[in-house]
């Protein structure tokens, strides 16, 4: 156990504090979605925080690898459905991003026994886009401000789907032999 575990391990337990912040009253009510955007701007942020200390002091571990995006993907997930179930985002965006998430994890224990696909620079604009819409989207606000949340969604929607994408092809290049090209995660 090292620093970068602790906080990935802090983010996973973050996730169900985070769902009952964001349900308490109703899930509408003003202090209540200001403690649910703060949990998960803390759980956003350990997220980059736990990859910079691992790479920066070679804390990189067999269970950091597995279980960041595990913890990743509950936070993401968890506030996709839960701004869904309260009716504050579209059930098809949720879909659309959990599916290709799923979809992703699927394909790389497919092709886990040729190698693995790294992390490429569209695939963490694509976490990243999503963590400010979803911050936004938390946020008691409205007018602009929400307007401005929501186009963030379209674009972490568009970018979910782009580099989906780029992952189908790169494992299928894995797969079948071609060389590798660009990188998506």
């Amino acid at each position: 156990m090292n620093i970068a575990n602790v906080l990935t391990v802090l983010r996973i337990v973050i996730v169900p504090l985070f769902l009952m912040v964001l349900f308490a009253a109703g899930g509408h009510e003003t202090n209540w979605r200001w403690g649910a955007a703060a949990l998960f701007g803390v759980a956003a942020i350990t997220d980059r925080i736990d990859g910079q200390l691992a790479r920066k002091y070679g804390l990189v571990t067999d269970f950091g690898k597995l279980a960041d995006p595990i913890a990743d993907k509950a936070l993401i997930g968890a506030a996709l459905i839960g701004l869904s179930m309260l009716g504050d985002l579209p059930w098809w965006m949720t879909i659309v991003i959990v599916a290709r998430e799923l979809g992703v994890t699927l394909l790389r224990l497919a092709v886990v026994r040729r190698g693995v696909i790294p992390a490429g620079r569209g695939g963490k604009l694509k976490t990243l886009v999503q963590s400010v819409a979803i911050a936004v989207l938390l946020l008691p606000v409205s007018g602009g401000f929400a307007t401005a949340g929501m186009a963030l969604m379209y674009l972490a929607v568009a970018l979910t789907v782009v580099t989906g994408l780029e992952y189908v092809v790169q494992a299928a290049r894995m797969w079948f032999g071609s060389p590798s090209g660009s990188r998506a995660a």
